[in-house]
This record gives C-alpha cells, sequence and structure tokens, in this order.
C-alpha cells in the first residue's frame, strides 16, 4: 500500500473521530484550545500505530480504532441518559467490572445492543484478518505514524487544570482532552492533610459516657418517593415516618452522586471531606484517595474505645471494599459470604437480612466493646427494568394507576417497603439494649428511573436523612445538611447524655 494510501486512510478516521464526537451528550464544543485538538490527533495516531504495527493491515487497524471511539461515545451517552454525567477516565475501570458483575453495567448500555456489538465485532475480526493482506513494511509506517502521534501529545500536554465538573469539561475540551487531562491529573501525588478531614483536625465531638452503641445506615437509593407522585401510598414507610417524629434530628441530605456511584456518597459520610476538595478523585474515591487511610468516622471512634464494624452484603473486591474499608479504620468488613441465597428480596441479598445481622453483632453476648456498625444495603440496587411485578400487587403501594412509562417504580416500591420493614427491626432491635443506641439512616442517591422521570418529572437529586435515639425521643423540625457533614451531626448527638438531649 502506497504512503498516500496510508496517509489517506488516518486523514479519513481522523475525521470519523470528529464526527462521532459530535454524538456525545452534552456535545463537544468545535471550537476549543488548539493542545486539545493536538491530544486528540495525537491519541488517533498513537492508537492506529499501535494496531497498525500488530497487523500489519492498516485498514483494519483505522476501522478497530473508530469502533473503539464509537463504543466510548455510546458508553457516554448511556451514562449520560441514566446519570447525568459523561464518561470520565475514571470509567475504564468499569469495562473490567461490566465482565465480573454483568447485571450491574450491561442492562444500563442494553444487553441486546451489547450482544449485537460483540458478535458484530468478531465477525468483523475475522473478516478483516481473513481477507485485508498484511502490507510489506507496514510496521516501519506504523513507527513513523507513532512518533508523530508522541510528538502532538507532547505538544498538546499543558498544564490545564480541569474545573473536575465533568459537563463543562468535555463541553470546552472534547473527549480525549478531557479523558487525558484527568488521567494525568489522577497520578499526581495527593497529599492527605490538605483534604481537610474533620477527623483529623482535633475538635470532632466524643460521645458521651457511657459509649452508646452506633448503627448507621446506608441504604441504596433510598428516599422519601412519595414526594416524587402522589399516588405512592403513605402506608409504604411506616416505620420510617415513626423514626422521623421520634428523631433527634432528621431532613433532606444533599448527597454526592446521582443515580449510581454509592461509594462517592460513602465516601463523604465517612470521612466527612466533601467533594469538591478532592480533585479527580471525586469520581471513584476508593480507587487511589482511600486506599492510602485517611482519618474516618470509624478510626475516630476507635479512639474512643469503640469495635468498628462495617456490613456489605456483596462481593468485598467490588470497588475494593475490602482494602479500603480496613484502611479507613474497620476492624471487620462482613460481605456476602456471610449471607446466603435465602437472604435474598430480589437478585441481592434483602435489607431484612442486614437488620437481622446488625441484630445479631448488638446481642452478642461476648463483646465487650461500645460497636460502630456501619450498613450499606443492596436490596434496591438497580437494573430495577429487569424486575417484574405482577399487577396485583400494585395496590400494595400505589392508591393510583400507574401512568404509562412507569413500570420500573413498582419493583423500586416494592424494596422501599423492605427497607421500611428493616428499620422497623431496627427500632426493635435497639429499643431492647439495655444501653443508649443511636441509628443513623440515609440514602446513597437517587435512583435511575429515567422513563418514570420522563412520565412525572426528576427529582431534585437530594435523599433522606434521620438519626433517632432509643433512650430520648424527639420531634424536631426537619433540618436540611451535607452528606460531609452527617458523621459530625451523628457525634454531636451522640455527645448529648439522654438527660441534656430534650433540651438540643
Amino acid at each position: 500500500m502506497s504512503e498516500f494510501s496510508i496517509l489517506h486512510i488516518s486523514i479519513v478516521g481522523l475525521l470519523l473521530t470528529i464526527v462521532l464526537e459530535r454524538l456525545l451528550i452534552p456535545r463537544p464544543a468545535l471550537r476549543r484550545p488548539l493542545s486539545c485538538w493536538l491530544l486528540h490527533t495525537g491519541v488517533w495516531c498513537v492508537s492506529l500505530a499501535v494496531l497498525y504495527a500488530l497487523t500489519a493491515r492498516p485498514l483494519f487497524s483505522a476501522i478497530n480504532v473508530v469502533l473503539g471511539w464509537l463504543l466510548i461515545v455510546m458508553v457516554s451517552n448511556a451514562k449520560y441518559h441514566s446519570l447525568r454525567e459523561p464518561f470520565v477516565c475514571a470509567d475504564f475501570e468499569y469495562f473490567s467490572d461490566a465482565v465480573r458483575f454483568p447485571r450491574l453495567y450491561l442492562p444500563f448500555f442494553g444487553i441486546g445492543k451489547a450482544a449485537l456489538l460483540a458478535t458484530g465485532f468478531i465477525a468483523y475480526l475475522w473478516a478483516g484478518l481473513t481477507f485485508e493482506p498484511q502490507v510489506a513494511g507496514g510496521r516501519l509506517d506504523s513507527l513513523w505514524l507513532g512518533l508523530g502521534g508522541l510528538i502532538l501529545l507532547k505538544l498538546g500536554h499543558r498544564s490545564s487544570v480541569p474545573s473536575f465538573d465533568a459537563n463543562a469539561d468535555i463541553q470546552r475540551w472534547g473527549l480525549v482532552a478531557c479523558l487525558w487531562r484527568y488521567f494525568w491529573a489522577a497520578r499526581k501525588p495527593v497529599d492527605p492533610a490538605a483534604l481537610a478531614s474533620p477527623f483529623n483536625q482535633g475538635n470532632i465531638a466524643a460521645p458521651a459516657a457511657p459509649l452508646p452503641d452506633l448503627v448507621s445506615v446506608q441504604s441504596e437509593s433510598f428516599f422519601d418517593v412519595r414526594e416524587l407522585w402522589s399516588g405512592v401510598k403513605p402506608q409504604v414507610l411506616t416505620e420510617y415516618d415513626r423514626l422521623t417524629q421520634e428523631a433527634l434530628a432528621r431532613g433532606k441530605l444533599q448527597v454526592a452522586a446521582w443515580g449510581a456511584n454509592t461509594v462517592r456518597t460513602e465516601f463523604a459520610y465517612l470521612t466527612g471531606i466533601p467533594g469538591e476538595r478532592l480533585g479527580v478523585h471525586r469520581f471513584n474515591p476508593y480507587r487511589v484517595l482511600a486506599r492510602k487511610g485517611l482519618p474516618s468516622l470509624a478510626s475516630h471512634l476507635k479512639t474512643q474505645g469503640y469495635r468498628t464494624v462495617c456490613i456489605h452484603p456483596f462481593h468485598g473486591s467490588f470497588y475494593g471494599r475490602n482494602k479500603v474499608l480496613p484502611a479507613l479504620g474497620f476492624d471487620e468488613f462482613i460481605d456476602i459470604q456471610s449471607f446466603d441465597e435465602s437472604q435474598k428480596a430480589g437478585p441481592f441479598i434483602g435489607d431484612c437480612a442486614v437488620a437481622d445481622k446488625i441484630r445479631e453483632l448488638l446481642q452478642d453476648p461476648t463483646r465487650t466493646q461500645p460497636l460502630f456498625i456501619h450498613a450499606v444495603t443492596m436490596e434496591n440496587h438497580g437494573p430495577l427494568h429487569l424486575e417484574q411485578v405482577e399487577a396485583a400487587q400494585l395496590p400494595t403501594w400505589f392508591d393510583q394507576p400507574l401512568l404509562q412509562g412507569m413500570d420500573d417504580l413498582a419493583p423500586y416500591l416494592r424494596h422501599i417497603a423492605n427497607a421500611d420493614l428493616m428499620l422497623g427491626k431496627l427500632r426493635t432491635t435497639l429499643l431492647e439494649q439495655p444501653n443508649e443506641a443511636l441509628l443513623c439512616f440515609f440514602g446513597d442517591h437517587v435512583p435511575i428511573l429515567p422513563d418514570v422521570y420522563q412520565a412525572i418529572g426528576e427529582p431534585v437529586g437530594d435523599t433522606d436523612y434521620l438519626i433517632w435515639s432509643n433512650r430520648r425521643p424527639l420531634n424536631v423540625t426537619p433540618s436540611p445538611l451535607q452528606v460531609d457533614r452527617l458523621a459530625c451531626h451523628l457525634l454531636a448527638c451522640a455527645a448529648q447524655t439522654p438527660s441534656t438531649r430534650g433540651a438540643a
């Protein structure tokens, strides 16, 4: 193949990547800094050169790179549809997670779409390797193409600091430059002291003696769904209502995620560090940052004499929790291995099984320390559209017929009702405790229900929280709170004795 043909393929392929980028939501601007176009072109050249060097087939290599580009655009748009956020560099890790835990990811992309793409790609690989002959001297040409691409990357590499507002950055810089700059930002060293966690500043309240047991529950996709649509029966959250009427604190919770990314809310609650201080690590603080070990609610309570336990009824390796949670100060991490199939409510371990595990820990006759138990539930994790609810069950949760497009709300309500049952179990367990015990309950994010939101409107994105004591019930005025301040608020409540808490 002539040099002109190789050059022609390279230029046409580059133009196709620009066309594909125009399909992104939000759409990047064509008018962007020159450095961004240098990065875009450099990544294209290096990617093409690597495949060309491996196969010596220029057309086959170019089509492969274009298809990879198309895949990222499609994944980004699927993510934006569900989570209101485009693809970012940290999301590359989820490609391997999609293989390990396909049910959590592929349905949002589209199982049929994924199967069609996989089948078509395998057929294309066979055809490309079979019918396009290798080009003599092609590997030498790929060397020059790769060197040219590296020079472009060097010229385009600037010390521009992203805003880490993914929507804004991708619009002003384009997909490649955004991914490139996030990648390098993630590799800069971080001084944990500079993050200013309240748990390393020495002014955090200590629980009052005798030390109360503390239980916090981060409920998957929980928010007061009755505010979303008037057709939801008030009785769906009977136990939740009873706890809020007796709560020391309650209200709307401003969380760090929309629809998914539970670990953003989890990290903010445990460390007290707001997302805006994390830079690029705000997208997945468990991937690098939390593994270094940071001051947290758990480590603070350990210094006060608590035994600290985290419960998450899923695979311990998911998000690396089996490494992260010990680094954050937990003595014990209980994952799915401590549960069995009979405890499932739908595809995941049920909330009531988590309540039973908390009861087991609190009532252990051999324990000699106060407990801090943090539970991260899993039952209401999507994709909800894979679950079916019989029409005869709908009157249990709804007093109006569902509108068109609202089918996914039924499985969500079924699981929310179980979260409410969990709260009732926890209330009973804590009331039976001989000592004081506090419960902090909150939602991690609103659920992924795009069709429902299209039919009746989106929620703001806040969830709900409450803090409750088994020794001094109150009925306080709701107060909004940011999730990174919730743990300190829990400690402030625990610092008051039952005799003084009524004046709070």
